[in-house]
């Protein structure tokens, strides 16, 4: 099935003033209840990665788990989950990162990747880049390579994309949505 970026944007409903007042958050999850539309994606991904040299496919809480599960399914790659801190079990690793309003932190379990390995670091969207930067020196901080960070969706007004661009790491999304 071909990728058609008006069809999967036109399934991204914007929800104006949520999760607080002035952000225009970008739902994905009517993407999941339409089969051609997940396809879509899927495909897509798939199609991407297929020949490429990853090791492991790298997911961040909790939307980007449910696209990277299934393309680690089909690719037959390792999947990492990266956590808000306290939801994985065993010995793990954490970092802190900045958000507007505060700060968090992500983990990941140790061992989870090594020196060497190779990982596409998938996440449902690109905004300020926070989330990414914390999950990306998670994974370098075990050995592992960057080979791309991937989304569905890009805010590249918020500039994230830009920041990990300039950081040498290489960003694709499916689409963008700029100032809209």
């Amino acid at each position: 099935m071909l990728y058609d970026d008006f069809y999967i944007k036109s399934l991204i409903q914007t929800v104006e003033d949520w999760p607080k007042k002035g952000i225009s958050f970008r739902d994905i999850t009517p993407i999941f209840s339409d089969p051609k539309g997940m396809r879509m994606v899927v495909d897509a991904y798939i199609h991407r990665y297929i020949g490429s040299d990853i090791t492991h496919i790298a997911c961040i809480d909790a939307r980007g788990f449910l696209i990277a599960a299934v393309l680690a399914y089909e690719l037959q790659k390792p999947l990492i989950l990266v956590r808000k801190k306290g939801k994985l079990p065993g010995k793990t690793i954490s970092e802190k990162y900045a958000l507007e309003y505060g700060e968090s932190e992500l983990e990941i379990q140790e061992s989870s990747v090594k020196q060497g390995d190779t990982v596409l670091l998938f996440d449902d969207l690109i905004a300020t880049g926070g989330t990414l930067f914390a999950a990306i020196k998670l994974l370098s901080k075990q050995g592992a390579h960057i080979k791309e960070v991937a989304a569905i969706i890009d805010l590249p007004d918020l500039g994230g994309s830009q920041k990990l661009r300039d950081s040498d790491i290489p960003v694709f999304s499916l689409c963008a949505f700029d100032g809209e």
